[in-house]
């Protein structure tokens, strides 16, 4: 399946899965961007990308990330929808610094993976009681 992209920044590559057994691809930082200390801010990804029906794409963070740049999704994933695919719908990456120095972040630096996902639009049906037994509530498969 061929999914249609639009670089914004035809100098940076399109995004490549980087390994023949990698599920995600990396997005890049279009451009440079500074994050102050305890700040959140938004890292444009050089991508606007058309969402196969049935799949959504997940921006996820880099195992990499918090290590080498002190920096952390602060809502773990992002979710891109079908529909959001229009000219001013560019990836945009959350992120926060959570040292106690500025980050910049580089131009084409890895800053994100994506990965497409199958999912399905469920209808829901209300009832007044859930029937299936309890396993113990939150934190129930904890054992300490």
């Amino acid at each position: 399946m061929k999914v249609r992209i639009k670089r914004i920044d035809k100098s940076l590559p399109l995004p490549i899965y980087e390994t023949g057994g990698s599920v995600g691809f990396d997005l890049l930082a279009r451009e440079d961007k500074v994050i102050e200390p305890d700040a959140i801010e938004l890292i444009p990804a050089n991508a606007i990308v058309e969402v196969p029906n049935g799949y959504s794409l997940i921006v996820a963070s880099r195992s990499s990330t918090p290590r080498k740049h002190g920096l952390t999704k602060p809502h773990g994933i992002g979710i891109i929808d079908q529909d959001y695919c229009g000219k001013e719908d560019e990836v945009k990456i959350q992120m926060m610094n959570f040292t106690k120095q500025p980050v910049t972040i580089k131009k084409g630096t890895k800053i994100a993976q994506g990965l497409f996902v199958r999912v399905d639009r469920l209808e829901f049906e209300e009832v007044d009681e859930i029937t299936k037994e309890s396993r113990g509530g939150f934190g129930s498969t904890d054992k300490n």
